[in-house]
């Protein structure tokens, strides 16, 4: 097993270089990298830039777990929009695979395309009197379903052709929102390239146990996300600072045999970068991480290397 740490919540937008440097200098072995939407794929991941993210990686002795780009229209009842989301993910497909990155993520869809305007955001819900969703009356769900599931197979061949793996992850609200909906989506996709970037921060909030989920995912658990929350919530904070009992989760880890990345992301944490055109929640928007950033971020890992110490985990 080794410990990364996401690049974005150390600097939302790019340039990456930076922060590939200063994850390394904090003993973090592993990074991802991230193009937020098609223009950021077309405009920074050029050739030029890609050889030099490889240059730095490599100077830095730090490998790449994933790269990650999410095309939401998968599950929009427009196939034509369907057909340009599996397009942008081609395109991410070919960028992660020149970084030399295994895995490539995305974030499930919310149902019919849907954004944040008709499904709200889950940090919301402790603030109103009302948690609602406000979405048009009679949809066709099932078709709905066996779209978002067509667009993921085409998805995942890809990955195939590309010799790389697809992790799908888990976020309140949407199709893959907890275990079952991951294990649905695993039989109905039904590609070796197809698995999970499990996300805690994620699942618990909406009623599954960590540690459980490990247990059922099992092989098909890829790579993870890392962070701790109030159980409310999907906010990211560092681990040991919220609810999830880690030490239970780590040793489900062990028992399952994962002996992928471990990787940091701390959204919700004193000083973590948010970019100055990001519409993404939270209190801190610094364009940079700060140093507090920093500290918070090399304290998770090593609580949970004292953890792995302590159930028997080997950490690299």
């Amino acid at each position: 097993m080794k410990f990364g740490a996401s690049c974005w919540p150390f600097q939302w937008e790019p340039p990456y270089d930076e922060a590939i440097r200063r994850i390394a200098r904090h003993g973090f072995k592993a990074t991802e990298l991230i193009g937020w939407n098609k223009d950021y794929l077309r405009d920074y991941y050029k050739p030029d830039t890609i050889k030099n993210l490889k240059s730095v990686l490599s100077g830095e002795g730090v490998s790449i777990s994933q790269f990650v780009s999410t095309p939401h229209d998968l599950s929009s009842p427009d196939k034509a929009k369907r057909d340009a989301a599996v397009d942008h993910w081609a395109r991410a497909v070919e960028v992660g695979a020149e970084l030399g990155s295994p895995i490539i993520n995305m974030v499930s869809a919310y149902p019919f395309g849907f954004r944040d305007a008709e499904y709200p955001r889950i940090t919301t819900k402790p603030l109103v009197q009302t948690f609602t969703n406000k979405i048009p009356k009679g949809l066709n769900w099932d078709q709905n379903y066996q779209d978002y599931v067509t667009s993921l197979k085409a998805c995942s061949k890809l990955c195939e052709k590309a010799g790389v793996k697809l992790s799908i992850e888990p976020h309140p609200f949407r199709y893959l929102a907890n275990t079952d909906g991951a294990l649905r989506l695993i039989e109905d996709v039904n590609s070796p390239a197809f698995g999970v970037n499990l996300d805690p921060s994620h699942t618990f909030p909406v009623g599954d146990f960590p540690n459980v989920s490990v247990y059922r995912l099992g092989k098909h658990l890829l790579h993870l996300h890392v962070s701790d929350n109030d159980g409310v919530t999907n906010v990211h904070w560092r681990p040991g600072m919220g609810k999830i009992d880690w030490k239970e989760m780590f040793i489900a880890l062990k028992e399952v045999g994962y002996d992928g990345v471990v990787s940091i992301e701390l959204e919700d944490v004193p000083g973590t970068s948010r970019g100055p055109t990001s519409t993404a929640p939270g209190l801190f928007r610094n364009p940079t991480a700060t140093d507090q950033f920093v500290e918070e971020t090399v304290l998770a890992m090593k609580y949970l290397k004292g953890i792995c110490a302590e159930v028997g985990i080997k950490v690299e």
